[in-house]
């Protein structure tokens, strides 16, 4: 029997949040993920977002037409457009009574004992004041890892349907997320098959914490109230079962 979800994750890339060939945040799309977010939470979901495009809304600010390539001036981006990002969730959520709370975070935040834990007391906080959405993002203006090797999301086969089998067709399901890397087509550009790796590295983490998990297309109408629903859209990686220990039986 299926049950729904009381605490979803949802990771937004930079692939969904822009306009295509524009170096600009997609305000329709914000404006089609945030009702959707809302829609959730008046039903009862505790929701939070991770988001990328921090770099993408700064570069029209900083006079770029391209990705920048040197670290420094990613970094610079990011500081710019971080401010204008989150603007924009916010006059989105506001439409809906929503507030946002935003989160910086490295991954030197969550190696450390204490400041993992203080990160995870703020979110769990922020979730029951009921009006808040946390927003998390890579603090891109003085971390490294997202913008070295880039923004796996934006990069990656633009926006996909799910994880495709060898001929093009969409998995629904995956039963063993170690079974999946096998389905990733060195045929594509390097740099899409390091986006589809590194989604699969997260699944493989959501799924050791307990979490099923679902790679989708964000550009698909009504997608996450569908996936939460239940419909097999995308490509669903479930927990397994776990086998009994025979030495506590």
């Amino acid at each position: 029997m299926y049950r729904k979800p009381r605490r979803i994750l949802l990771k937004f890339g930079s692939g969904i949040l822009t306009r295509p060939r524009a170096n600009a945040l997609d305000d329709k799309q914000f404006r089609r993920l945030t009702a959707d977010v809302a829609q959730l939470i008046r039903g009862g979901c505790e929701c939070i977002i991770v988001s990328s495009g921090a770099v993408a809304a700064g570069m029209r600010v900083v006079g770029l037409k391209e990705r920048p390539l040197d670290l420094t001036t990613g970094q610079a981006c990011a500081a710019v457009g971080q401010s204008k990002m989150m603007h924009l969730y916010a006059s989105m959520f506001a439409k809906h009574q929503l507030n946002v709370a935003q989160l910086l975070l490295t991954h030197s935040d969550l190696d450390s004992r204490t400041r993992h834990q203080n990160a995870k007391n703020t979110l769990r906080r922020l979730l029951e004041c009921k009006n808040v959405v946390p927003v998390i993002n890579e603090n891109d203006s003085v971390a490294v890892e997202e913008l070295r090797f880039g923004d796996n999301d934006r990069l990656s086969a633009e926006v996909v349907d799910g994880l495709m089998d060898h001929a093009g067709k969409r998995i629904p399901m995956i039963a063993d997320v170690a079974d999946a890397a096998r389905f990733v087509r060195t045929e594509k550009s390097r740099l899409s098959v390091g986006g589809m790796v590194s989604k699969l590295d997260a699944v493989k983490l959501a799924i050791a914490a307990g979490i099923p998990t679902v790679i989708a297309n964000g550009r698909r109408t009504e997608i996450i109230p569908r996936i939460v629903a239940g419909e097999r859209v995308g490509t669903l990686f479930p927990v397994r079962a776990q086998k009994p220990d025979a030495r506590s039986l």
